[in-house]
Parts: structure tokens; C-alpha cells; sequence
């Protein structure tokens, strides 16, 4: 799982009988304990395999190519029956295994694996551990303003190393 990433609330997931190219939000509704990619721990909850029934924001992904009428398609009605795919090595507190970006989900009109995921919904944010690991030169190239070797000497002074 070191290259797959996780699912949080705010991920967007998609079907592939949307008849327009929408995308709706996941909610996670099953637990409030559990997050990812949060240093307040407020907004990011893992998504899990018990995010089942309407667990996401608009509960539509427009109007629905399975769903044909005389004239268009009926609108789509979202419920989420089962998850697949998701990672088995772990079991959270709400007894529901983790949802990674190569998750699928089933709907009963689209049948299995019909929704996927579009985006995790995490976000990246740079640490101090990563600028350590910044090739300096490349850095001061890119950004001449910010002078890395000082950065890095600044951040080891803070942290008690010695400097030469």
C-alpha cells in the first residue's frame, strides 16, 4: 500500500454510466475517529468499506445511460450496496477495512464496480522532514529567492545538531 493512496471525506468518485462526466464528493458517515492528512484531525476521516447506502454529497452523477426514457435519461439515484478492492490489512474501529484510489464500488442499477475513484482527496503539504531531503542545488535553481543550504542549517540549529 506504500504507493496507493488512501480515501478521505472530500474524495470525488465517478460512474461509468454517468451520461455526462460528473463527479460526486464521498462523505464518511461511518465513523468520526479515524483521519488521514489532517493535523486538526477535523476534516479528513478515512473512507471505509462501510461507507454503504448514500454516502456521498449530491447522491447523483447526473442523468444515468441505464436509465433511458422515450426522450432522455432518468436522473441518478446513488446507493452504494458494496465496496471492492479496498486494503485488507487493516480493520478500523467501525470494523471496515480502508478505501484506497483503486477501490470500486457497486450500485444496483450499475452493477459491480461501476463507480471508481476519481481523486483521494488528500492534499499535499510540504514538511520540514521534506525539505531536508530537497536536492539543494536544483532548489536554488528553481527558486534563487530561497536559499536552501541556509534553510537546512537554520532547521538543524533548531533542532540541536551541530553545524560545521
Amino acid at each position: 500500500m506504500s504507493d496507493k493512496h488512501i480515501i478521505v471525506q472530500g474524495a470525488t468518485v465517478k460512474c461509468k454510466f454517468s451520461v455526462e462526466p460528473k463527479t460526486d464528493k464521498v462523505k464518511v458517515l461511518s465513523h468520526e475517529k479515524h483521519y488521514a492528512n489532517d493535523a486538526d484531525g477535523t476534516e479528513k476521516l478515512i473512507a471505509t468499506t462501510k461507507e454503504i447506502g448514500q454516502t456521498l454529497e449530491k447522491n447523483t452523477f447526473g442523468k444515468c445511460k441505464l436509465q433511458p426514457t422515450s426522450s432522455d435519461y432518468l436522473p441518478c439515484k446513488v446507493t452504494i450496496t458494496q465496496w471492492n478492492d479496498f486494503y485488507k490489512n487493516v480493520t478500523l474501529s467501525n470494523k471496515g477495512q480502508i478505501l484506497t484510489v483503486d477501490s470500486k464500488a457497486t450500485c444496483p442499477v450499475g452493477g459491480p464496480d461501476c463507480i471508481t475513484v476519481d481523486k483521494h482527496g488528500q492534499k499535499g503539504a510540504a514538511s520540514k522532514q521534506d525539505a531536508k531531503k530537497v536536492d539543494e542545488a536544483a532548489a536554488n535553481a528553481i527558486n534563487p529567492v530561497a536559499d536552501m543550504s541556509n534553510f537546512n542549517q537554520e532547521q538543524d540549529q533548531e533542532a540541536g545538531v551541530e553545524v560545521e
